[in-house]
Parts: C-alpha cells; sequence; structure tokens
C-alpha cells in the first residue's frame, strides 16, 4: 500500500494531525503539506488521506487563510489550499481517499467542517472513493490539540489500513 497524506495547516495542528495519520498507517505513508503536494497524484498512490483546518465551517479560502495570519498565525507559504488542490487533480477510480480536519472542541456541534467539504470535493471532481471522515479538536483557534487527539489520528491512520487492506485483498 502506498499512501499519500496532504495536508493545510496554519497553526501546526493540522500538520501534528497528518504526520500522527501517517504514522499510524505505517512506512509506506508520507504526510506533505499542501503547498508541496504533487499534480497529479502519483500512479503509485492507492490511498490518498486529506486533511486541512475548518474555517467558517469549511475548507480554507484565500481571504480565510489572510485573517488566520492577521491574527497571528504565522506567515508562509498559503497556496494551494487543499480546496485549490484538490480542483487541480484528474478523476480517478483507483483511489481510496479519506478526509479529516481540525476544528475547535467547544464548537464541535456546529454543522459544517473541512473534512466534509473535502468529502464534497472528492466526490464533486470523481477523485477517488471516499472512504472516511473524521475531525480532530483543538482547544482554540490557534491550539493546541486537545488532550488524547494526537493519538486518536494515529489510531485513526492504522483503522484505514487496516480498511484499505482488506477491501483491497477482497477486491
Amino acid at each position: 500500500m502506498n499512501t499519500l497524506v496532504v495536508y493545510e495547516s496554519m497553526w501546526g495542528n493540522t500538520k501534528t494531525v497528518a504526520e500522527a495519520v501517517a504514522a499510524g498507517i505505517g512506512s509506506d505513508a508520507r504526510a506533505v503539506p499542501v503547498t508541496e503536494a504533487p499534480v497529479p497524484v502519483p500512479g503509485g498512490v492507492d490511498l490518498l488521506v486529506v486533511g486541512g483546518p475548518t474555517h467558517a465551517f469549511s475548507l480554507t479560502r484565500p481571504s480565510t487563510r489572510r485573517d488566520a495570519i492577521a491574527k497571528g498565525a504565522p506567515a508562509g507559504p498559503t497556496e494551494p489550499g487543499v480546496r485549490e488542490w484538490l480542483a487541480q487533480l484528474e478523476a480517478s477510480d483507483h483511489l481510496d481517499v479519506a478526509t479529516f480536519d481540525t476544528r475547535v472542541g467547544s464548537v464541535r456541534h456546529l454543522p459544517g467542517s473541512a473534512a466534509k467539504a473535502a468529502g464534497k470535493e472528492v466526490r464533486r471532481h470523481h477523485l477517488g472513493r471516499l472512504v472516511a471522515t473524521s475531525s480532530f479538536y483543538v482547544d482554540d483557534m490557534a491550539g493546541p490539540l486537545l488532550p488524547g487527539e494526537v493519538e486518536r489520528a494515529r489510531l485513526w491512520g492504522e483503522e484505514l489500513a487496516d480498511r484499505h487492506l482488506a477491501r483491497t485483498r477482497g477486491a
């Protein structure tokens, strides 16, 4: 199994989750920031995991990334974001895709998340088979991640790998 974990992170929390997910998946997984993610997805990749922070109940936009920097997020490359990267990809019928986000835990009951929005983009652009979606929680906009979230992300990565292997063996 060859896995690519692509993430967008403004404060570092989503990067931490992406690295934990990749560690849970195993040695065939690598985590890369979306600003360095390949287009197209390399042919050998059969599991794609995509994650980003929830901004305004969805994936980031250029304006929400600028707002995060204005509120203290480290300035750095912000283009493309996950939304823009997904829009560049070609349709695929061989990829399994999982999406995740980070979001503020105190408002977890509110609708909308970057993970769900990324899943909609995957389906809309026919980028593969959406197999899982998950949210991981931070204390406040800048974080930190709530206790136990890094371990939960690692376990989710293990679960993704197990499900993917079971599915491909059964195919």
